[in-house]
């Protein structure tokens, strides 16, 4: 009879013909290891969406939109390069949106911040 062996710590398995692991410590250190590169990935992209987001929110306040220079944005650590989607206007501007709070690049280094309803 052949005996299958841990896929983690390579421990003879007892129990089910389809079990992998001999236990559950095992199965996560396998799993967190197999995707620690890609869920870090994914957890620095949504640190930044989240701060690009607070950043946003801070500068509108409760005003309905707000002319900003970029370069403030910058300053406060805002990253252009990252946002959530698009949206186009009929009169051919598009605002670029962070979640629910967007801006539009203007003339002059300037940038006006919406809140989407």
């Amino acid at each position: 009879m052949n005996e299958k062996s841990c896929l983690e710590c390579l421990k003879p398995i007892k129990g089910r013909a389809d079990k992998r692991f001999c236990d559950d410590a095992c199965r996560n250190t396998y799993n967190n290891r197999l995707n620690g590169d890609q869920n870090n990935i994914i957890r620095n992209i949504n640190h930044i969406l989240r701060k690009n987001r607070r950043i946003l929110q801070a500068f509108l306040g409760n005003e309905k939109s707000i002319k900003v220079s970029s370069d403030k944005l910058q300053k406060e650590g805002f990253q252009f390069d990252y946002h959530t989607h698009l949206l186009h206007t009929s009169k051919g501007q598009s605002y670029i949106f962070v979640y629910e709070y967007g801006y539009l690049l203007l003339e002059n280094h300037l940038c006006l911040i919406v809140r989407q309803k």
